[in-house]
């Protein structure tokens, strides 16, 4: 029997077999909302394919605190538009990635809530997932070779996160967090954005 997986590389190979331009690394988003399991099933791809395989969170590489909480806009827009500095990482990740070998990524420290600037290494050859939600907002879709989106529904999703971010305080109070500021976004991003209709490739997460 054919899993999920088995699935997704018979689409995924032949595209990155086929590919026209061999100057650069094959690039792969793993969409998804909160909770669906992307960065799992990120690690379990790059396990599956033979091929040099490399992952991104993009988790990594949001801004400081400042820069998100607190500045006057509704919780939700703060993680839509100002969770990640949108603009950067088209020229310094998607941009660079079409055009140059080098890439330097603007890497967030927890700990210091500061921005530090890491390597990216890869080669032509390479196929890079890029795994995180709203990887298909307009200003970044067309960067991707190839998109899969995890579509897993919001009860699953929500007992997901709901058990796992204990730090936003009591039951209660991550419930309220999510419906002022992820769930509202995330909304957004599937009205707007319509990320499973535009996906190459849409695993149905049990």
């Amino acid at each position: 029997m054919i899993d999920a997986m088995d699935l997704v590389t018979e689409t995924l190979l032949p595209r990155y077999q086929k590919r026209s331009t061999h100057h650069r690394p094959f690039i792969v988003g793993i969409d998804g909302l909160g909770g669906a399991g992307k960065t799992t099933f990120a690690k379990a791809l790059k396990n599956k394919l033979k091929q040099k395989t490399t992952i991104l969170h993009l988790d990594d590489y949001i801004v400081e605190k400042r820069r998100r909480y607190g500045t006057g806009e509704e919780e939700w827009y703060e993680y839509y538009a100002l969770q990640w500095d949108i603009g950067t990482l088209q020229s310094s990740l998607f941009q660079k990635l079409h055009h140059t070998l080098d890439v330097t990524l603007p890497f967030y420290d927890s700990f210091s809530d500061m921005i530090i600037k890491k390597d990216f290494i890869y080669d032509q050859n390479t196929i890079v997932l890029i795994e995180g939600v709203f990887l298909q907002r307009k200003e970044w879709r067309d960067f991707f070779d190839y998109v899969i989106f995890l579509d897993c529904t919001h009860e699953q999703r929500t007992e997901r996160v709901i058990g796992r971010d204990l730090y936003l305080g009591d039951e209660k109070e991550r419930v309220a967090k999510y419906e002022r500021r992820y769930w509202k976004a995330e909304d957004h991003y599937l009205l707007h954005d319509d990320p499973i209709g535009r996906a190459d490739h849409i695993v149905k997460v049990p």
